[in-house]
Order: structure tokens, then sequence, then C-alpha cells
């Protein structure tokens, strides 16, 4: 072999670890295919952090979607309790039960009977979860909480070889299994031993900030296996547990050429007369009044009229009072929820914290599947957090959306005289920005729209009035007076001055043409005086004329008659006769 020849890779693949799948929106996404399969792992948090639910949803799904029987054992709760709580997010336990697909054991230890006195281990847990692990043919298991096996202990050592003798056994029985912790202070779990033994260690924190309540998960460790790394937000309602891995896309999402309808025509006609691009995120600034919510209305009216699914994120209206409101400009939103392509979600700022609002976000374009979503006002979200978490909150909405070519709206409330900016800095992030003006001139307030931006398409630059009408937003043409572009009562005074002015023109013009049609037929009048005239006096020539030759040949006549009484010559008669014909000649030509 040669020493400078390389190294061939092995011919066999090494495989990672099998995981098996938790059936919890988005954990099974940041885990990369859910817990390490036959190890156990360790879900801890403080109270009422969810890691009871957390466990019941691992056990439910299992069994329901995996079809992997599971077993709880509490110290904590009675079975009959247990199953009444999880009864609001639909989780039948006692079916289950009945179809021997999960087992519910409640270990009730009083803390004042285990005393640290001679050896104590867990032979007796041992027997009676291997038990209820045969009964059902279990695969995954559960164990809420650990704590409840040592409340009476203080020898660490001891601690720590019974911990992992259990998370031994648990593998030798070749279980998935989840073992709840309580938080303590300073450390994960209140003794700080647990999280050495487990494969994979999950945390889940009910943070309060400024009032406001916010669930985060994070995976603080997991052996044999990448994931993600960071804090993400969680929701627990009616459709249980929902986890949203929110990092940031990045800029790896497509761009597209197709466009989408902003709904209002003359708006699409300043847009290149096609409308916005598909997947594009849109800012609607404008004061209180400037209509905002109709251009919003008009975007998802036209979505939902071409077949499309719209979702409305209503921040300060109820969606009763948006389809009231919007039915006086021509626009029946009502229709569109009847045929389950417009779907409102109507939620208070304060109610949550943005990490919550973001994830119910999240998950309901995630099982709506709309191609246009509405955020009407994204500024509403100022009271929930800082500038700065408002922006990071938005940046990953617009990310996620653009990943899932969703067209993206976004209402901005603005205040002050600033036009160019946004109280949470976001327009840098819009492809398109829509400013609405509502501008006070002659006693009178007026709507005007203009187009700041529109990344990769030609648009107007032209500042357009509009008015809000029974056939919703109409932007009129632009009307330009002495000082610049007028709108309202000024339009019609300068208008009406315009019109007045051209009258004044138009009668001058008209005057003007009467008077130089006067004189036309004067002139003509006139020229055919003359020409008549001239005819007469060319007839009274020619008849004077005509006289004179018949004079001369009277004259040549007379005298020839003389010539022959007298006897003369005939030459002086002959030279009479040649003068006459000369005058007849003459004559003729005349």
């Amino acid at each position: 072999m040669k020493a400078d020849a390389k190294a061939k890779p092995p011919s066999r693949r090494v495989t990672g670890i099998e995981k098996s799948p938790t059936g919890i929106s988005g954990l099974d996404e940041l885990t990369y295919g859910g817990v390490p399969k036959g190890r156990p792992s360790l879900l801890c948090g403080s109270a009422g952090a969810g890691k009871t639910l957390f466990g019941v949803t691992f056990l439910y799904k299992g069994a329901v979607e995996f079809h992997e029987p599971g077993v709880f054992i509490t110290f904590e709760e009675r079975p009959e309790d247990l199953i009444q709580n999880v009864g609001s997010l639909n989780y039948d336990l006692q079916t289950l039960i009945a179809q021997k697909k999960l087992a519910i054991d409640n270990v009730h230890l009083e803390p004042a009977q285990i005393a640290e006195s001679g050896d104590y281990d867990l032979e007796g847990l041992f027997i009676r979860l291997g038990d209820a692990i045969d009964s059902v043919g279990a695969k995954r298991v559960v164990i809420d909480t650990v704590e409840a096996l040592f409340s009476g202990l203080e020898n660490h050592a001891l601690l720590r070889a019974e911990l992992r003798r259990l998370f031994e056994w648990l593998k030798e029985k070749d279980v998935t299994a989840i073992i709840t912790a309580e938080r303590g202070e300073g450390t994960l779990t209140r003794y700080g031993l647990e999280e050495y033994v487990a494969d994979c260690v999950i945390l889940l924190d009910n943070r309060v900030q400024e009032q406001l309540s916010t669930r985060r998960l994070r995976v603080i460790k997991y052996r044999g296996s990448a994931h993600g790394s960071n804090e993400y937000p969680f929701i627990i309602d009616e459709q249980g547990i929902t986890v949203m891995p929110v990092t940031s896309t990045g800029l790896a999402h497509r761009a597209f050429t197709e466009r989408v309808s902003s709904g209002i025509p003359d708006l699409d006609a300043m847009l290149e007369g096609k409308g916005y691009f598909k997947g594009s995120s849109v800012l609607v600034s404008g004061m209180a009044g400037s209509g905002k919510s109709t251009v919003a209305a008009h975007f998802v009216d036209s979505a939902c009229a071409s077949g499309e699914r719209c979702i409305y994120f209503a921040m300060e209206e109820s969606p009763e009072q948006i389809i009231r409101n919007m039915r006086s400009v021509g626009i029946d939103l009502k229709r569109w929820t009847d045929k389950k392509l417009l779907s409102f979600k109507a939620r208070r700022p304060n109610f949550y914290g943005l990490e919550t609002h973001l994830a119910a976000m999240h998950r309901d374009v995630a099982v709506f599947q709309p191609a246009g979503v509405v955020v009407d006002p994204m500024s509403a979200l100022i009271g929930t957090g800082g500038a700065s978490d408002v922006h990071s909150m938005l940046l990953r909405l617009v990310d996620f959306l653009k990943e899932r070519a969703v067209t993206a709206l976004f209402t901005n409330l603005s205040v002050g005289p600033a036009e160019s900016t946004t109280s949470v800095q976001i327009s840098s992030l819009m492809d398109t920005w829509l400013q609405l003006y509502n501008r006070e001139s002659n006693g009178e307030h007026n709507r005007q729209l203009y187009l700041l931006k529109s990344r990769g398409m030609a648009h107007s630059n032209q500042i357009r009035e509009f008015i809000l009408s029974s056939d919703g937003i109409r932007l009129r043409d632009v009307y330009v007076g002495p000082a610049g572009v007028l709108t309202g009562s000024a339009r019609v005074a300068q208008q009406a001055q315009d019109n007045a002015a051209a009258l004044v023109r138009e009668q001058e013009m008209q005057r003007r043409s009467r008077n130089l049609e006067r004189k036309r037929r004067e002139i003509s009048a006139q020229i055919e005086a003359l020409q008549a005239q001239l005819v007469s006096e060319v007839e009274e020539d020619t008849l004077i004329n005509r006289e004179d030759v018949a004079r001369e040949n009277q004259l040549v006549a007379d005298r020839d008659v003389m010539g022959r009484s007298r006897q003369t010559g005939a030459t002086p008669a002959k030279q009479h006769l040649k003068a006459a014909k000369k005058s007849n000649a003459r004559l003729e030509k005349q």
C-alpha cells in the first residue's frame, strides 16, 4: 500500500439510535423523530408546566396512532381523576384501558413513611411496574413523578444508585420511558441527579413576564442525536399540546412570479395591473380611520372568491363586528366563512405572551393551510412586549409564511408624523408597503394612498385619492391644480374654477368663430358684387365694340354706295371694306 493512499470509508453504514415519535406536534420535528426508543427520557419542570399532560399525550398518541400500548405510573393522582382531567382534550383513556392498550397504576406513598434506615431499593416498584407492562404488552411507560420515590432520602449516593438502577431496569425491559421530575432551585431537578443518568432531558417552563404567561420547552440534552437547542413556545388548549419550532427559516424560501390580486382593481393597476407577488409580505400602514382594515378585507374577499383559503387574525375586533362593518362597503365576508374558505382567529394581544401568539398562529396556519393571511393590526402586539421582541416575533412569522408560500398582509397603526417607519421597525422585511393618509384640508379629512415600495415590479409613484363607497374602495384619477394634487372639496372647487375657465375659453372661441364667419360672408358678398360688376362692364364693353363695328360697317357701306353713285374707282371702297372686316374680327374675339 502506498504511503499517500487515502483510507477507504467503511463499507457498512453506521446507523444512529432509533426513535419513538411522541405524537406531539412540533416536538418530533425539533428532536428529529421523537425521544430515544427503548431508553428513558427525563421531563422536568415546575408545577403547572404541563409535565403530566405531556406524559399522558405521549401514551395516548402511542396507543392510538402508533399502536404501542403504554403504562402510566402515578404517585400523586388517582386514575379516575387523571382520566377526567384529560377528558377535556378528547383523550378517551377509559376506552384504551378497556381495550388493553393502556394501564394506569396509582402507587400511593406517604413521605413520612419513607425513612433512610437500612437498605433502600426499588424492587417493589420494579415488580409492580413489570406486572403492569406485561398486562398490556406495553412499549411505553410514564412515571409521574420520580421525587415521590425519594422524598424522605438525603443520601445522594444512594439516590444516584437507585436512579441508575431504575433507568437501567427500564432499558432492560426495552420500553420507551418518560420520567417526570420537579424543577429544583438553580437545578433542573430537585435533587440535581436525574439529568445525568437520563439519555434525553426536556425542560418545560411556564414563564411570566409583564403579567403575561408563556410556556416554553427546551431540549437540554439528547445523547446520540442532533436536536433543536433553542427555547420553543408551546400551547395547551382544547386541541392538546402544540410545540412550535419557531427558529428563523433563513433566506431559502422561494420567490414566485405568480400574482395575487389586491381585490381593488385600481390598486392592481398601480402594480403593473397584476397585484402582489404570491408568497410576498404586504404592509398597509396608516392612522386610525384611513381604511387599513378595508384594504385587508378586499384582499381576503378576492382570494376567497378565487377559491383560496384565508385566515384573518383579528387583534382588536370580533369576527361579527368585522363582518358587519365590511357590509357597509359592499364586502360580504360571511359567505366565505359559511363556505369554510375564511377562518377568523380573534385574540386580544394581552391574553398571551408573544411566543404563545406566534405558536398559535403557526398551528392555525398548519391546520387550515391558507393561501392568504391577514394580521390586523400587528401594532397591537406592542403592548405584549418590547419593540425588539415584537420585531423578532414578526420576523419569524414572516419567514414561516414565506416558507409556506402564503401571501401575508399586515396592517399597522401609524402614530405621529413619521411616515417612513413603523413602531416595530418591520417595514424593511416587507415586499410591498402601502401607505394610507387621512389628511385635513379646507376643514375636512380626505383619504389618500401611496405605494411606498413594491419589490420586483414597476409601480406607480402617484399619490391617489380614494373613497370608501357602497362598492368598496375606489381610487380617483389624479387631479393636479396650481398648488399640487388636490382632494376633497379643494378638488371640487378647483374643478369648478377650471370648468368655468374652460367655458369662458370655449365661448371666446365661439365668438371669434362667429366674427370670422360674418367677415367671410361679407367678403364673399363683396367678391360676388365685384364679379357681377366686372361681368356687367365686360358686357357693356362688348356691346360698345359691337356698336362701333356696326357703325364702321355702316360707314363703309355708305361710302361704297356713294362711290358707286359718283362712279369713283373701286380702290377706296375695297380699302374701307378691308377695315370693316378687321373690326368684325376684333369684335368676334371679344
